[in-house]
């Protein structure tokens, strides 16, 4: 007996010793990964100390200040050099302006500098000849990582730029920054443990939104011009909603941005956003301040160069012709999707838009998205978390997780015998409970026919939702998005509070967002009535998430059918035109 509990003893010293060891190793590569940040910002601030050193005489704020479609007019024309712009907005973050207020940018790219020198040799000017531009932490650049927040994806850099790299690349522009993300990226917060919160520009005590965050955050601070996320749930307009900026989720399949194949290195990157493989796929999209810049941005990635690198993309250039149209539009509209009400701010602003576009002429249809609550469970979450989450699981393997996530994470481990139970007692609560929960991740696919009807079940939705869109002869639809920016920590408190984004996920339909108004004192008054559907702790929590809001960016959301992003953008345009009028 003795020699039993000498040895049961050993084995716990050891396993005490073991997890010791591996949080030694955790925190060894946390180290380094910020040891590595903090060099790049001091290489980035020294480069810009020896520009201004030789041209002291630049006017920062008249650059940072013009719009990107007279930025790459100024610089075509050779009245500002690519140089003097780059390093302008080197400056503007290694002035820590941005990124000590935010904590936005992942890694500096000092290859910028090569990209630089690279298109002053060359004659052709492309595009976005000259212009910087931030991309998210897990698209890939050659000798950078793309860590997607994950301590497992540290080790690796990437050997090669992602398609969408490349084609930024040859239309002139010069990749500068990797923004920072979630962990994992699956949550609309911004925080991971690896390099820590994102914070809004605009009220240190909110999110910037995610899972670009770190785009949202660095664009709205004036930190660039012009960025790319992706989104498979609102992670592009998300943020955009939060940080007042424009942001456009293409049809997943119009853009590429992986390298050739569907996995790389560390291959949570491909998985969890972006990869065409899965029934519900992620979409990579421009992030910037205004309209013009998102069409210019595709204008410029819709090239030969896309369609040879990847020939699964459909060879459709942009198209001027619908982007710059002027015909009336029909458009329908609602201000609530029947499954989580958002504050009163948003749905005013959705009233408010619809009122301005009738007045200029367009013709306003009511529209009412069918079957929101059974999207939501039954095909979003259910696509994800078909094996009960347990590939989601194992990219903490070895890993802290970061607060935000803990709560779907709990769920996930629990033993299938206890979620059956959960779902059996819950099923009559459905609509309270079960809806709103992460227990929607109890719901798994148990066999290989099973998962077949899943994805039949999303064509058919599909099916029914454009059969309806066609019924009333739309052209576009405007809707809510979630919002205003909520109180940093409160989004893995409401993974479910999506659905006016994650919605067009599932439909794979392009869909942009526009700020259109700013939170007032009088939204604030009206949020104290809020109740929600029920007036249920999820009801209460929204409200506590989006408190003190008053000066925030407000937005609504513009949608168009499959493959129509130039009409989406067109939309979109005419919203901004109208807001910004009033």
């Amino acid at each position: 007996t003795s020699a039993t509990l000498t040895l049961l003893g050993g084995s716990v010293a050891a396993l005490v010793v073991w997890k010791w060891l591996g949080r030694k190793m955790i925190q060894k590569k946390m180290e380094e990964a910020w040891r590595t940040r903090d060099e790049g910002m001091k290489k980035m601030a020294k480069a810009v100390q020896q520009f201004r050193e030789q041209v002291p005489s630049v006017q920062t704020d008249a650059i940072l200040s013009l719009p990107l479609l007279e930025l790459t007019g100024r610089l075509r024309e050779g009245s500002l050099s690519p140089r003097t712009v780059l390093y302008t907005y080197l400056e503007k973050v290694s002035a820590l302006e941005v990124t000590q207020q935010t904590n936005c940018l992942r890694h500096f790219i000092p290859e910028c500098e090569e990209q630089l020198q690279e298109i002053e040799r060359h004659k052709e000017k492309g595009l976005l000849y000259g212009i910087p531009v931030s991309i998210k932490d897990h698209i890939s650049h050659k000798g950078h990582l793309a860590t997607c927040g994950l301590v497992q994806c540290l080790g690796t850099l990437m050997e090669e730029d992602s398609i969408l790299v490349k084609v930024l690349k040859r239309q002139g522009a010069i990749p500068f920054a990797m923004t920072n993300v979630p962990q994992s990226l699956f949550s609309y917060d911004c925080s991971n443990p690896i390099f820590g919160q994102t914070l809004n520009p605009f009220n240190p005590q909110k999110s910037p939104g995610g899972s670009s965050g770190g785009e949202g955050a660095l664009i709205a601070g004036g930190g660039s011009i012009l960025g790319i996320g992706s989104d498979i749930g609102g992670s592009i307009r998300l943020p955009s909603s939060f940080c007042g900026l424009c942001g456009l989720k293409p049809t997943a399949e119009r853009l590429r941005w992986v390298l050739g194949l569907p996995f790389q290195p560390c291959s949570w990157s491909s998985l969890a956003e972006g990869a065409k493989y899965w029934e519900i796929p992620g979409a990579v999209g421009p992030m910037a301040r205004d309209v013009d810049s998102l069409a210019l941005c595709m204008k410029a990635l819709l090239c030969q160069e896309m369609f040879q690198l990847d020939p699964t993309v459909p060879p459709i250039p942009f198209s001027e012709e619908v982007y710059s149209s002027s015909s009336p539009l029909r458009v329908g509209y609602y201000d609530t999707d029947g499954y989580f009400p958002l504050p009163p701010c948003m749905r005013r602003a959705v009233k408010e838009t619809r009122r301005a576009l009738q007045a200029a002429g367009h013709q306003l249809v009511p529209f009412s998205p069918p079957r929101v609550p059974y999207v939501m469970t039954e095909l979003f979450l259910k696509t994800f978390f078909a094996d009960g989450g347990r590939a989601w699981l194992d990219v903490f393997t070895g890993d802290i997780v970061d607060p935000g996530l803990k709560p779907q994470v709990n769920s996930c481990k629990m033993p299938r015998l206890v979620k059956k139970l959960l779902a059996l007692l819950l099923k009559p609560l459905q609509f309270l409970f079960l809806l709103k929960l992460n227990v929607a991740m109890i719901s798994t696919c148990r066999s290989v026919k099973e998962m077949w009807n899943h994805h039949h079940q999303i064509q058919v939705y599909r099916s029914q939702f454009i059969t309806r869109w066609k019924e009333l002869q739309l052209d576009v639809v405007l809707c809510p998005v979630l919002g205003p920016a909520f109180t940093t920590g409160y989004p893995g408190k409401l993974l479910t509070a999506i659905s006016s984004t994650m919605l067009y996920n599932v439909l794979n339909f392009p869909a942009g967002v526009i700020p259109v108004s700013t939170v007032t004192e009088a939204d604030e008054e009206e949020l104290k009535l809020y109740q929600g559907c029920c007036d249920d702790p999820w009801d209460r929590t929204l409200k506590q998430a989006v408190s003190g809001a008053v000066g925030l960016p407000v937005a609504v959301q513009c949608v168009a059918l499959p493959w129509q992003e130039e009409l989406c953008l067109r939309f979109m345009k005419e919203v901004e035109t109208l807001s910004r009028d009033q």
